[in-house]
């Protein structure tokens, strides 16, 4: 697994190019706010050469009790459960984490003054599995994404294989969710740091897709497995699925997020959910689609 993590660098020029390289018509058509193409995605995601992920499990170790109108504007105030998750992509010979989990203080942050469920043996698992895993990349950052890496104990263990963007160390260092999060500049030298227009290829089956809105550093997370399924780990863009399904962002009123970015992804992604099968969408935070996922064997169910 190192060494797909460094030939995925080298072929970061080659993927620019070619995501970016517009046809004659399309260079004189106005821009949209944000566009992807999964059939460019699945190229890039096949750049490096190797054997794809066998599959992708999911472990929640916390939750968060807010009404379901947060989530996606115009629905109902009932009670709605936010999972709080974190991904471990499985090959052959190791692990991509892909999220890091949070640490209790954090925690505490996101429970705005109220006391919510924190599960510490799930959180002490999703240390052990990025201690273990061969790379870490981190969907957006925000704390309850990437606490687990900067309030770790284990930083400078953790820090020399994972890979954030430019975008994300920006805001960690100039604009963090939380004073907390902000590294050290000796904590920033560690980190492994990355630029990429639109596509980036990272391991074999797995590509990164650039969608700043949520945050300025937010990517999506492409994955082919050997079986032939594919996930696309939105991240943030929605908080539950029914935000996808609608194309209707979020109404919390602490969150800020550019609308035309915001719709632009929800519209793709509602796309894809129509037309595309076989392919799964995952929302980080869609304590339903969880448990759904892990009963039909999408996703599973804890870390190896």
């Amino acid at each position: 697994m190192r060494k797909p993590l460094n030939v995925s660098l080298l072929l970061l020029g080659l993927c620019a190019g070619f995501a970016l390289a517009p046809t004659d018509a399309s260079a004189a058509e106005p821009s949209p706010p944000w566009s992807a193409d999964l059939d460019q995605i699945r190229l890039v995601a096949g750049m490096i050469p190797g054997q794809r992920p066998i599959r992708v499990n999911v472990i929640k170790f916390a939750e968060s009790r807010r009404t379901k109108n947060f989530a996606v504007k115009g629905l109902p105030a009932e009670p709605s459960v936010q999972a709080r998750t974190a991904y471990q992509i499985v090959y052959g010979d190791g692990t991509v984490m892909v999220d890091t989990g949070m640490d209790p203080s954090t925690h505490q942050f996101f429970g705005r003054g109220g006391q919510e469920p924190y599960f510490p043996e799930a959180a002490a698992r999703v240390a052990l599995a990025l201690r273990s895993a061969k790379a870490i990349i981190v969907t957006h950052e925000h704390g309850d994404h990437i606490a687990g890496l900067m309030r770790s104990p284990s930083f400078a263990e953790l820090a020399p294989k994972t890979v954030l963007t430019r975008a994300q160390l920006q805001t960690l260092l100039a604009e963090p969710q939380i004073p907390e999060l902000r590294p050290t500049p000796e904590m920033a030298a560690r980190l492994r740091v990355v630029d990429y227009p639109d596509y980036l290829p990272f391991a074999p089956g797995i590509a990164l897709i650039k969608a700043p809105g949520h945050t300025p550093g937010s990517q999506m997370v492409y994955v082919a497995l050997q079986s032939g399924k594919e996930l696309l780990l939105a991240g943030d863009v929605a908080w539950h699925m029914d935000g996808v399904r609608m194309s209707t962002g979020k109404d919390a009123p602490w969150i800020k997020e550019p609308p035309e970015l915001m719709a632009a992804e929800l519209d793709w992604l509602n796309g894809l959910s129509r037309t595309e099968k076989n392919l799964s969408i995952v929302i980080s935070h869609d304590e339903e689609q969880r448990r759904q996922y892990i009963e039909q064997g999408v996703l599973g169910d804890g870390f190896e």
